[in-house]
């Protein structure tokens, strides 16, 4: 448990820069579980980056089942109780206070509470996951949403994660001795299907003559580092508030960091995304540049400007910051050569 996560997900430090410092340290035979699950991050990113309607699926599903609590007394007690740490099932309950009071919980028992969410307490996935998104401190749209997936038995169709009441008390070595767990899982049925892969979204490159208006958000504070960024004429610098408090102290870093490289450039602080066309021609730039925006909630709130900035003078133009094919391939390059294979037989 390497507590990197909450970092990873703003990128703070990238996936690659990990797996270096780990590689270099270690042999890959030591290594290959750590390796792995920072490539699960990735894995999941790029799954859900290419079926976009998979996030959108989710968040009507999630819209729906909150209108099925209000319409169902008992749906509505089962959820209060679930967040609440109220179900009397001991480990689940640990794990939602110390969720709760922590923002935090390891991966495997982020598996424990989703399966009993699901097949014990019999609660709509959508919601489970809901739940753990507005809490966790290293929340990521991709690895929360299709890990619930995966455990509801969505994601490998007919693969469902059970809870074992015996492994609990193994794993936690007698602290919770879990009682009532389901015994087999009935996997949900209204939302079994899942879409073929699309085509990864095309990326705007911005011009780097012309006079920008450079945008941080808690997505992917690496921008400063970025090759697409470095040659830009940098004219302002904004950002865009967090969604909570360690989104606003990550992104304390990374405008820090920004600002440092451009000093000369026009500090705007937080600007409202509404507002970005309007904030950009006040500063007299013609374009607006931020890191590439992966699916999830800081895409779909910027996704309105794209056709609104290009009529209204001001292009917001989307920027690789070493996220996508080609940090994917140096990944597994240096994975290859950690094995003794050759690179370029990939």
């Amino acid at each position: 448990m390497s507590r990197l996560s909450a970092a990873l997900r703003r990128r703070l430090v990238s996936e690659e820069e990990v797996v270096e410092a780990v590689l270099s340290h270690h042999d890959f035979a030591s290594a290959e579980k750590f390796v792995s699950e920072v490539f699960w991050r990735s894995y999941w990113k790029g799954w859900l980056e290419q079926r976009p309607s998979v996030w959108r699926d989710y968040l009507s599903a999630v819209s729906r089942a909150k209108d099925r609590l209000d319409a169902s007394s008992d749906l509505k007690t089962r959820h209060e109780a679930a967040i609440g740490a109220r179900t009397g099932i001991d480990c689940f309950d640990g794990w939602v206070e110390e969720l709760c009071d922590t923002g935090y919980l390891h991966n495997w028992a982020r598996m424990q509470v989703a399966s009993i969410w699901i097949f014990t307490l019999g609660l709509p996935w959508e919601l489970g996951a809901a739940f753990l998104f507005d809490r966790l401190i290293d929340a990521d749209p991709a690895s929360n949403t299709l890990s619930w997936r995966w455990v509801a038995g969505l994601h490998t169709a007919g693969k469902a994660y059970l809870a074992d009441a015996e492994r609990i008390r193994s794993m936690t070595e007698g602290r919770f001795s879990p009682r009532g767990l389901a015994r087999a899982a009935i996997i949900p049925t209204d939302c079994l299907s899942t879409p073929q892969a699309c085509a990864i979204r095309p990326v705007a490159c911005p011009d780097p003559s012309a006079p920008t208006l450079l945008l941080s958000t808690s997505e992917d504070l690496s921008v400063e580092s970025a090759a697409e960024c470095r040659g830009l004429c940098v004219r302002a610098i904004a950002f865009i508030d967090g969604r909570d408090d360690w989104d606003r102290i990550a992104l304390a870093d990374g405008v820090r960091r920004v600002r440092q490289a451009w000093p000369e450039a026009e500090f705007l602080g937080v600007v409202d995304p509404a507002h970005l066309p309007e904030a950009a021609h006040a500063a007299g730039c013609t374009q607006i540049a931020t890191a590439f925006l992966p699916v999830g909630p800081m895409a779909d709130t910027l996704a309105p400007l794209h056709a609104e900035a290009g009529s209204a003078g001001s292009g917001l133009h989307r920027v690789y910051a070493r996220l996508g094919p080609a940090h994917m391939a140096a990944l597994s390059k240096r994975l290859l050569r950690a094995q003794g294979e050759n690179p370029a037989a990939d």
